[in-house]
């Protein structure tokens, strides 16, 4: 099991990517459980709101396991992306959701982050994006991003890869995260945030929700069009990308 869901009586799902021996990366069986969870959600009339999170202290989750394997098409109009899914606003769950976020958040990560209502972080948590660094193009990622703090910040974390990390602190101040938490603290913090929405009439909250996303939705759809085919033109062939990512150093600056 690389996802554990606790439905508590408060009518909030508490669900927590659990691998953190692999700092909660997303391998091909997490991606696919997650898309049926949202699904599952969907129809549990006892489930009104839930919170996402990751095991352990050390990461959220890192994005997609860069052990898995991932054949994609030979069309250069074509792009197979097993994240591209894996949030809530894909398998159409209005049903709110909050991340605990605690450690690294990076990469892959935002796409559930993006697809979050509002993140609760620890004080130990940090945001990256790699995908520079390693000569990938950062498309999905940014454009969740974009979508979530100012556009120089959004512009910034992407384009500075692995070298520079955003602090929870930074990300509280331009208003990615909504709460900060001592170390520890985020996944409790957000389960309290959750059970006061999950007591109130879940057809007048799903519909907020609704009504909160549709304001962003064109924008949104538009700029995943294009997307696939930034990342098919400027990325670089998998074998090159490995080589970066064997050769990256440990090197960091929080800000």
């Amino acid at each position: 099991m690389t996802v554990r869901t606790d439905i508590r009586p408060d009518g909030v799902a508490l669900v927590t990517l659990d691998r953190p021996e692999r700092h909660n990366a997303i391998d091909l069986p997490t991606a696919d459980r997650l898309k049926r969870l949202w699904g599952e959600f969907r129809r549990d009339d006892d489930v009104r709101a839930v919170v996402l999170t990751g095991a352990g202290d050390r990461a959220f989750c890192t994005g997609i396991d860069r052990s898995a394997d991932v054949p994609q098409p030979g069309s250069p109009f074509s792009l197979d992306d097993p994240l591209l899914d894996i949030g809530p606003k894909a398998a159409d769950l209005w049903k709110p959701v909050v991340a605990a976020v605690g450690g690294m958040a990076c990469g892959g990560a935002f796409y559930l982050l993006g697809e979050s209502e509002f993140l609760v972080a620890a004080e130990n948590a940090t945001f990256f994006d790699p995908h520079t660094s390693y000569g990938m193009v950062s498309a999905y990622e940014a454009l969740h991003m974009v979508q979530r703090m100012p556009f120089g910040e959004a512009a910034r974390t992407a384009l500075m890869g692995t070298a520079e990390r955003l602090s929870a602190r930074r990300a509280y101040d331009i208003g990615l995260v909504s709460e900060l938490t001592p170390p520890g603290g985020a996944v409790a913090a957000a389960l309290r945030a959750a059970a006061v929405i999950a007591a109130y009439p879940t057809e007048a909250v799903q519909g907020t929700v609704r009504a909160l996303w549709a304001a962003r939705e064109a924008a949104r759809a538009h700029a995943f069009a294009v997307a696939p085919h930034l990342v098919s033109l400027g990325s670089l062939p998998p074998s090159d990308q490995a080589a970066r990512f064997a050769a990256r150093t440990r090197e960091h600056r929080v800000r």
